[in-house]
């Protein structure tokens, strides 16, 4: 009796239906019921079912009804896909927030009904729930209490809804404004100079990009440039005397027009779509098969249970299996095969798939596998509008963010340089350095205007960054003379102090915080500085000592200021990367290497020697220590030509004559030959002025006794106070030089100095 009980209950529960089709049924009919309510709503003609139906809805729902069919549709949708065997997952707080919205919507349609019952019988409103909700608020908390707190029902609802916030919403809304009002001045002003309105105000340029007295209002716009661009060309060298940053030295490029006209390129016109290609089926199943095959032959059991494709290399998932020992007792114990196993046959893997270099990933990081890269057969290019286009890019909230290439699964990765803050780049000639810097300056190029980000690029190459000469966004055309570069960098380095003590003034702590106490005043904000370094070996082999100050000081103090750092080298030896540099650059990219010694050098671990090259590289990021192998992205001469040209030609609202929109001078020359002058200035000049003051006059032999020098040394002394002003000529007959300035005089001079 016992059997045959068991037997039928076997055989019942081989009839039973299982719980998936019961799901994938009841998904179907609520899918059916959604799309018999919606074609009701929408129609005239209704039956007897489907009348009391839409009665009993509006009754419940009012307005609301016109959602019910959508949720029905959506719960039938999702329960159909999950029988089906497709997991998808709804976040709790989107159900949460549709819940609110919807509850919260039909109460307040209910809120100003003057009968909420005869409202919600005749199917008005929010039906009998609205009329249940606003009559229960409205019995608590009064009528204001009530309407606050659905509002607030509501917005709580949008949030979790759309993860998003108030204040991001109110800066979107702020930004849209902004955009409005600057597209509304633009076209006005393009109207200005054909029929001015009456009382309209002409709107000068600021001061910072002023050069010369403003002309006359009745000029035209187009009278005003040419006679601007004459009067510089005349003048090549005078500096903004209206600008408070020239008393420090720092001196834009002269951009005519307004900088609140700057208007951002189109990617559609600058940048062009790549084109991907996929491996087969076939050739993934083939390769998948051979891995498998010369694993097991070695007494290695894996089994591939993933496949990522991405642009250059494929990686295989493997999961190792179970391989039977003996232990000490002579008993058969499965153990799991050791990864060291797998990592010790990457020869013969390459050897069977006729591929070569083959990089392991032991494990991959958070899964418990082990990647296998394998190279394509044939590679595909990453184009920089692809991954500009992303969601990984669009999701990064900063005007510093730069597009970096795809992984090993063909995902887009993009990165933030105001969070790196710095970073050092290196690899082998031909592996892709120069692209990346520029598809890195594409990307600064694409998102920030002259006002937001200016640029110092240093190439001693001479060739790869010169197609950047004259942008408004350079601070200085681009420096080629190895010689230059060191002046530069203490440019960089006083502006870095100066920006500290403007700081300190108004009690910020970061350019973000700075900039947003100057905008609700009303004054200019400072611009982020980039400097782009191509090659950093040729520069250490000139000035090591100086260079290597120069980017340490720069790198540990310069990010709360708005300063960032991309330095490349081809040479990745101990005496170009030092450790005091490496210290400063956490954010470092790797592209193909000769050696494992470069390798470690550049990231403090091996792997970089096995990059294909051609963009192919290892990204470690500032914030993790885990390496993330991409494929680079790759910008066209051609693109980047349309980018440089966008910005060079860039107009203002009327047209202007040829050559006057923009006029860049050399930056330098006037602190180089200040360094020159503080150069050859002796030591002994100020004690000399003073004795020379004190004794009411001035001679070679009064200058060796009280300074105790030789004759040559006080013959040049008395020679640079001659030419100063200080002293005149020998008077002859031994009566010595007429000292013609007094203390007072002289001063504020020599202390300005």
């Amino acid at each position: 009796m016992t059997k045959r009980r068991r037997t039928r209950k076997r055989q019942k529960q081989s009839r039973a239906i299982p719980v998936t089709v019961w799901i994938e049924a009841a998904g179907i009919l609520l899918t059916g019921i959604a799309l018999v309510t919606l074609l009701s709503l929408l129609s005239f003609s209704r039956g007897t079912l489907t009348g009391k139906w839409l009665d009993l809805l509006r009754q419940g729902f009012g307005w609301g009804t016109y959602f019910v069919p959508v949720g029905l549709g959506a719960l039938g949708l999702w329960l159909f896909l999950v029988g089906f065997g497709r997991q998808i997952r709804v976040p709790l707080e989107t159900l949460l927030g549709t819940l609110l919205l919807f509850l919260g919507s039909l109460g307040l349609l209910h809120y100003f009904a003057t009968d909420p019952q005869a409202v919600a019988l005749s199917g008005g409103g929010g039906g009998h729930l609205g009329w249940l909700i606003s009559r229960a608020l409205i019995g608590a908390l009064g009528d204001i209490g009530a309407i606050l707190t659905l509002l607030t029902i509501l917005i709580v609802g949008l949030i979790a809804l759309f993860s998003i916030s108030i204040t991001n919403a109110f800066r979107y809304f702020l930004t849209l404004w902004h955009k409005l009002v600057d597209w509304y001045r633009f076209h006005s002003a393009a109207i200005r100079d054909v029929a001015p309105p009456e009382g309209w105000r002409d709107v000068a340029p600021p001061d910072r990009w002023r050069d010369v007295a403003s002309p006359p209002k009745d000029e035209s716009l187009a009278a005003r440039l040419m006679v601007r661009t004459e009067e510089q060309g005349r003048r090549p060298t005078a500096p903004a005397t209206t600008s408070p940053l020239a008393e420090h030295g720092l001196l834009f490029p002269r951009v005519v027009g307004d900088a609140k006209e700057w208007r951002l390129p189109s990617l559609e016109d600058i940048l062009e779509s790549g084109v991907e290609q996929e491996l087969s089926q076939a050739e993934i199943r083939y390769k998948v098969r051979v891995i498998e095959e010369t694993l097991a032959s070695f007494g290695v059991p894996c089994k591939v249970v993933e496949v990522n494709q991405g642009p250059t290399i494929t990686q295989f998932g493997l999961e190792p299996g179970f391989i039977e020992r003996k232990d000490r007792l002579g008993r058969h114990r499965r153990v799991k095969v050791k990864v060291s196993r797998i990592t010790s046959l990457v020869s013969d893997l390459s050897l069977a798939l006729a591929a070569s270099p083959i990089r392991v990933e032991a494990p991959v990081p958070g899964r418990p596998l082990v990647g296998i890269e394998v190279p394509n057969t044939s590679t595909s290019l990453v184009s920089l509008r692809s991954v500009i286009d992303s969601k990984a890019f669009r999701s990064i909230d900063s005007k510093l963010r730069i597009a970096l290439g795809q992984d090993v699964a063909g995902q887009p990765v993009a990165a933030d340089l105001a969070q790196m803050p710095h970073l050092l780049i290196a690899g082998a000639t031909g592996s892709g350095k120069s692209v990346c810097i520029k598809s890195i300056t594409a990307c600064l190029l694409l998102n920030n205007t002259p006002d937001d980000l200016r640029l110092i690029m240093i190439d001693p190459k001479m060739v790869e960054l010169a197609s950047f000469n004259g942008l408004p966004h350079l601070l200085v055309p681009v420096v080629i003379e190895v010689e230059r570069v060191v002046v530069t960098l203490r440019w960089v380095t006083r502006e870095m102090k100066r920006r500290y003590r403007l700081f300190s003034k108004v009690g910020a702590r970061t350019i973000a915080m700075y900039n947003q106490m100057m905008a609700s005043r009303g004054k200019d904000s400072l611009p982020h500085i980039a400097i782009l370094i191509d090659e950093l070996a040729d520069l250490m082999m000139v000035a090591p000592e100086e260079m290597e100050r120069s980017i340490c000081r720069i790198a540990q103090l310069a990010r709360a200021t708005g300063i960032h750092l991309v330095i490349a080298t081809q040479r990745p030896s101990v005496d170009v990367v030092t450790g005091l540099i490496k210290a400063n650059f956490p954010a470092r990219i790797s592209f193909a290497v000769t050696s494992q010694v470069d390798s470690r050098v550049i990231l403090d671990m091996r792997g970089a020697e096995k990059l294909l090259g051609r963009g192919d590289m290892l990204y470690l990021a500032s914030d993790s220590s885990k390496l993330v192998r991409l494929q680079g992205c790759f910008v066209s001469d051609t693109e980047l030509e349309r980018l440089a040209n966008y910005w060079r030609g860039f107009r203002t609202s009327a047209p202007l004559p040829p050559g006057a929109a923009l006029v860049q001078q050399p930056l330098w020359e006037e602190m180089m030959a200040k360094e020159k002058e503080a150069a050859s200035r002796d030591d002994l000049l100020d004690r000399a002025i003073e004795v020379v003051r004190e004794h009411d006059r001035a001679s070679i032999s009064l200058l060796q006794r009280k300074l105790r020098i030789g004759y040559s040394r006080a013959a040049r002394l008395i020679d640079t106070m001659e030419e100063q002003g200080i002293i005149g000529p020998d008077e002859g007959a031994g009566r010595g030089r007429r000292v013609y300035k007094t203390r007072q005089e002289e001063g504020s001079t020599y202390e300005s100095q």
